[in-house]
């Protein structure tokens, strides 16, 4: 077993680099950049690097003092790696970790590296996130694919606001049941509120300030009954800045929808425990110019909410290739369920038969393995791509399996890898044989030690450097900045960037694919190979446990048998 190294608690990436930036910026290199490598090729040899290029920039022939290489690698603090190697190549000065024990306190305890950055309050304790286009649906057949999207976005962002600590509303916090269902289906369980009757005063009084400002103001002629207002003039009189809205932004016509919009709106700010720090719209991008209007007719309706920062997240269109007729929600999701249980049938045989395709099925394993795919596949689908770009959907059956790798359906069938060789594992311990699926000879295992006393120089595999590296310690990374926003961005749009989850998932299922089928995890049972089989396992359980961290970010369920 490896020495003890000095240090305890998580390391952290972004640490590093800001640790060994600020080492290099004391030393007169203010242009000098850090990068994490990420790639296997790079990977051999080094973790970070300074390129060339912007060394030549800092130091006379791009050559790094012998002193300030000597202190790079003496830098010790907490959350920093342990550094065992700092030196310049031709690639530029490098720095490659003492991976050893870089293994040891990550694995330890990888429960810190399961949540987002630790991060300085940013003073938005409260988000408002406001899911426009659901104020509108009166029926399931009224969600389009493009709402859809929305509110996958909506709820992703609701999961790791509140993971970051923040205290976070749903807008509306009332659907029709066809709805609620139908997302309650895909693992969304949407806020519910009987809060119709209550709104209605709120309507009433909206109605009657508003008939007062149009009879006040005389700004615009409207017929009796229909309230008609200039936004832009109310604007300009109370020096609202208009950077970002439409310029063709001007008269609005309110109907009664409008304004139980905005009294839902109204109420989630009285409810919260203080003044919420941003109310998120969350918009697809055909309805995004109406948006604009309720936002300004939000702020014309109750002056006092002028602090309330308002700000639009715009979800870009959802298209179906070779559709004649736009397709719903639910036939989306059929589509998508019948493929589904083709393609399983194809893999796993008559077994999966007895899978019902209606909508909302029975409880069944079979079942529910097939809408646990179908939901993966939906979300990942509509998500992996930036907020703001075009979803295109090919919907033809030979798109879908449940192995391609940039699929939803990809990521579950690697959790049920993992889970199935952790019940091999288990079942061998407690039952003193081992299926021949995953061992040379049937033999038994020893319980599982203590994490601490594992040996982890005996990780030596590149792929485990990798899925260390690239994923069980950047989850907080990609936690953190799929949800990072600013408030006081100028404009009214912000971006997030909601598709990293997503992304970062299929990434790490081929990874993991690739070391799985090189490399035997559950080995012979002989009492010399044990040391190396439970430090991988322990990486495993990391690598799953970051697995469903991140799908239970996305409310999707993974699979453990498949």
């Amino acid at each position: 077993m490896e020495a003890e190294t000095c240090g305890s608690g998580p390391v952290w990436v972004s640490e590093a680099l800001r640790i060994l930036g600020d080492a290099l910026v004391g030393s007169c290199a203010p242009s000098t950049v850090w990068f994490k490598e990420s790639s296997q090729k790079n990977l051999r040899s080094r973790d970070f690097l300074v390129p060339r290029g912007a060394l030549k920039r800092s130091f006379p022939d791009g050559e790094v003092p012998a002193d300030l290489v000597q202190t790079l690698m003496s830098l010790a603090a907490p959350g920093l790696p342990p550094v065992k190697t700092c030196l310049q190549s031709e690639a530029g000065l490098i720095v490659q970790l003492d991976r050893p024990a870089v293994f040891r306190r990550v694995l330890q305890d990888f429960s810190p590296y399961l949540q987002p950055l630790p991060s300085v309050d940013d003073g938005q304790d409260i988000v408002i996130l406001n899911c426009a286009p659901l104020h509108g649906c009166r029926s399931l057949d009224t969600l389009r694919l493009s709402h859809l999207r929305a509110v996958l976005v909506a709820d992703h962002l609701a999961k790791v606001l509140t993971l970051k600590g923040k205290q976070v509303s749903l807008v509306p916090a009332r659907l029709c049941k066809e709805v609620d269902e139908f997302l309650s289906h895909l693992g969304i369980s949407w806020p519910r509120s009987g809060d119709a009757a209550s709104l209605e005063d709120t309507v009433s009084s909206f109605k009657d300030f508003l008939r007062d400002y149009i009879q006040d103001s005389r700004h615009v002629d409207s017929a009796p009954g229909v309230l008609c207002v200039l936004l832009k003039t109310f604007a300009e009189k109370h020096n609202i800045c208009l950077r970002g809205y439409d310029p063709n932004l001007d008269f609005f016509t309110v109907d009664e929808g409008d304004l139980e919009h905005v009294a839902r709106l109204q109420r989630s700010v009285l409810e919260a425990v203080m003044s919420p720090g941003m109310v998120l719209h969350i918009v697809s991008s055909e309805e995004e110019f109406h948006q604009q209007k309720l936002d300004l007719l939000w702020r014309l309706i109750v002056p006092s909410n002028g602090d309330v920062t308002q700000k639009h997240l715009i979800c870009g269109p959802v298209k179906a290739l070779n559709s004649a007729t736009p397709i719903g929600c639910s036939q989306y999701f059929q589509l998508r369920k019948s493929q589904m249980l083709e393609a399983s049938v194809m893999k796993y045989g008559e077994r999966v038969q007895g899978c019902k395709l209606c909508i909302f099925p029975l409880c069944e394993s079979w079942e529910e393995i097939i809408n646990s795919l179908t939901s993966a596949a939906i979300k990942f689908e509509l998500m992996a791509t930036p907020h703001r770009s075009r979803v295109t959907l090919n919907l033809e059956e030979a798109n879908i399996t449940t192995k391609g790798t940039k699929s939803g359906a990809f990521v579950m069938y690697n959790c049920a890898r993992l889970a199935t060789m952790f019940d091999s594992y288990k079942g061998a311990v407690s039952q003193g044989t081992v299926s021949v699926s995953y061992l040379w000879a049937a033999g038994t295992y020893p319980e599982f030690p203590p994490a601490a006393d594992l040996n982890y120089s005996s990780l030596r595999e590149q792929g485990e450097w990798l899925l260390l590296f690239n994923y069980v310690m950047m989850f907080p990374e990609v936690l953190s900045q799929s949800a990072q926003m600013s408030a006081s961005s100028p404009g009214i749009r912000v971006t997030a960037n909601t598709e990293s989850v997503c992304k970062f998932l299929v990434r790490l299922s081929m990874d993991f694919s690739c070391y799985y089928n090189r490399v035997h995890i559950l080995g012979e049972p002989l009492p010399h190979l044990f040391s190396q089989m439970f430090a991988r396992l322990q990486l495993m359980k990391a690598v799953q446990s970051v697995l469903h961290s991140a799908l239970k970010t996305l409310h999707i369920l993974p699979l453990t048998q498949i």
